[in-house]
């Protein structure tokens, strides 16, 4: 598994954002695989908004983002580890974790002390066997959350 930054890998934008839009598109019914291909085109490689990609010689197998904000309803906490999607091929081979720890250390290069992420409550000790912590339970949308967190660093 090799991790890199989405900005050198620009071919797999179409793909990356219509599975984006598959997995998380029920929290934003208006949003489009078009405005999720422009949200990830904008990214930044050594700042905020950023975005990885997991590959292997066949191409991505997942990919996460480290970003301001990530949802409107949210907003009083930041940054965010969002968007982490593992293709169906990869699932249980450690790809997630790969990315999660990769989105912690790089959040911590950049200076953040606390990263947030949400999750529905299936995943919650999944995100505690690496470290996260629940913060806060709320609605989001349709969906109850989870809202955990991380301390990247000490400061």
């Amino acid at each position: 598994m090799l991790i890199v930054n989405l900005l050198d890998r620009p071919e797999h934008l179409p793909a990356l954002a219509a599975a984006h839009v598959q997995a998380f598109g029920g929290l934003l019914p208006d949003w489009t695989v078009a405005q999720a291909e422009a949200e990830l085109r904008a990214q930044q490689r050594d700042a905020i908004p950023c975005s990885w990609l997991v590959e292997d010689g066949q191409g991505w197998l997942g990919s996460v983002s480290l970003l301001h904000d990530d949802h409107e309803q949210i907003r009083g906490w930041s940054p965010w580890l969002a968007s982490l999607y593992v293709q169906p091929r990869a699932r249980g081979m450690g790809v997630g974790a790969a990315l999660v720890r990769h989105c912690v250390a790089q959040a911590a290069a950049l200076g953040v002390s606390t990263l947030y992420l949400y999750c529905e409550a299936p995943m919650v000790p999944w995100y505690q066997g690496l470290g996260w912590r629940v913060h806060a339970e709320l609605q989001l949308g349709p969906l109850a959350i989870t809202v955990m967190e991380i301390r990247t660093r000490q400061d």
